[in-house]
């Protein structure tokens, strides 16, 4: 059995699951849904329609369940994560004031 690993896009919690990610899972912690666009490898919110698959179905609700053929769960959060904290620092290191 293969297990299924992904950050909840809400709240931000560690959640498992066994095979895959069911269109009724929900986080037990914030009780969001789990299989969205923004727990999805392909969510892109800068690309269009902020997927970077391109022959997925339009789907309006990013944080909503839907039936997408194409979900795969994001496991890589915790490089993004990273990264947004090197930008931030990058950022607060340019602006910083000269004391």
């Amino acid at each position: 059995m293969a297990e299924v690993k992904v950050k909840c896009f809400s709240c931000g919690a560690p959640l498992t699951f066994v095979e895959s990610v069911s269109r009724r899972d929900e986080c037990p912690k914030c009780g969001e849904d789990v299989r969205v666009c923004k727990n999805c490898r392909f969510y892109d919110p800068k690309v269009y329609n902020e997927c970077r698959e391109t022959s997925a179905d339009v789907v309006r609700e990013k944080d909503r369940a839907n039936l997408c053929d194409f979900f795969q769960p994001n496991s890589d959060t915790d490089s993004a994560q990273k990264s947004r904290d090197a930008l931030i620092a990058a950022a607060e290191a340019l602006f910083k004031k000269n004391q």
